[in-house]
């Protein structure tokens, strides 16, 4: 239905195993799913910029039925970084389906994402298009390393 999910809350408390696992029954049912984290996504279409596969690998990202953006806002963006997820964000507006995991809270994506008016248009599309689901509770790591 070309809807997008936020997951956001503390470490451990199950965004990527969540965005995953939709992710993985996506692929089940022949969707056309990326995953990836945010920073090493960025810092890879920074690369294509050079080498001149820029637009090559954003059709990549832009063409997948599911796009999943993990660690997103770990850290801040530079102007490669806010340009690149306007072009993606834009691109796959009511077209496709996004999910962005973050530790961060929502309401700090606009610091994080920095320059104004880039901050604005980014949000506007993702934020106000999303089921937004805040996770709470314990680190699931943690339960883990107890039973080993």
């Amino acid at each position: 239905r070309k809807e997008n999910i936020i997951f956001t809350g503390a470490s451990g408390v199950g965004k990527s195993y969540l965005a995953q696992a939709i992710g993985h029954q996506g692929c089940m049912m022949e969707y056309k799913t990326i995953y990836t984290n945010t920073a090493r996504l960025f810092k890879k279409l920074k690369l294509s910029k050079v080498d001149g596969t820029y637009l090559k690998e954003l059709g990549k990202l832009i063409k997948a039925d599911l796009l999943i953006l993990d660690d997103f806002g770990l850290q801040s963006f530079d102007n490669h970084a806010r340009e690149t997820l306007m072009d993606i964000i834009d691109d796959r507006y009511n077209k496709a389906s996004t999910i962005i995991s973050s530790q961060i809270p929502v309401s700090a994506w606009y610091d994080i994402i920095g320059e104004g008016t880039i901050a604005d248009a980014i949000l506007d599309r993702i934020v106000n298009s999303s089921h937004r689901i805040d996770l709470k509770g314990e680190s699931l790591r943690k339960g883990a390393l107890k039973n080993e």
